[in-house]
């Protein structure tokens, strides 16, 4: 058969511009690395083979998406619409992403094409249509600290359950580990503060 492509690989990754995100969006490029060397190994395998014209090696690419939505969500917004106000806060999603591109790749060449994108949706639901290749594979940084989490079942979780493709949940680092101790500590302390405070009328809780 005449030389045909393979589709290139394509590395989706979440990025919020938390050091957990960041640490996803450098492991992701380091995949599509891998990637990329895998396919160059089976195409000197082949040449090597006498099969040059066999299939070819696709590269790989990462896509990198900063999900955003209107201040209240969607279901806010309709209630309350505010265009001006809808237009400062994609301005600012567009500024936080090329802020986490500048400091994950500092100006250099990451060595494999990227491509960034803002979209306005809820996160995991972003992530997940993007990623919608079997061949894909979806990175994620890991969770926020339980304070930030609020209600909603964290992105990862839900990209876990429900992705077409595999999906790589990049532990914590360890700066962001030492970071959340400080503002576990802080809010122990707040709410330690709180109840002491409540108890302090009648003399005992």
């Amino acid at each position: 058969m005449a030389g045909v492509m393979a589709e290139p690989v394509r590395v989706v990754v979440g990025v919020s511009g938390s050091l957990g995100s960041l640490a996803a969006l450098h492991r992701a490029v380091a995949e599509a690395r891998r990637a990329v060397g895998r396919a160059v190994g089976r195409a000197v395998g082949r040449t090597v083979g006498g099969a040059g014209s066999g299939t070819g090696g696709g590269g790989a690419e990462v896509l990198v998406l900063h999900a955003w939505e209107p201040p209240g969500g969607e279901f806010g917004y309709r209630r309350s619409p505010c265009p001006p106000l809808l237009s400062a806060v994609r301005a600012a999603a567009e500024e936080r992403l090329a802020e986490a591109l500048a400091e994950a790749f500092g100006g250099a060449d990451p060595g494999v094409p990227v491509t960034a994108r803002t979209v306005r949706g809820e996160p995991a639901a972003v992530l997940l249509a993007a990623a919608d290749r079997p061949g894909d594979l979806l990175v994620l940084g890991p969770s926020g600290p339980w304070w930030r989490r609020g209600l909603h079942r964290p992105v990862p979780t839900r990209c876990v359950r429900a992705a077409r493709c595999p999906v790589l949940v990049v532990p914590r680092p360890e700066l962001a580990l030492v970071l959340d101790g400080l503002s576990g500590r802080g809010v122990d302390a707040e709410l330690r503060g709180l109840v002491g405070a409540g108890r302090r009328p009648g003399g005992r809780g």
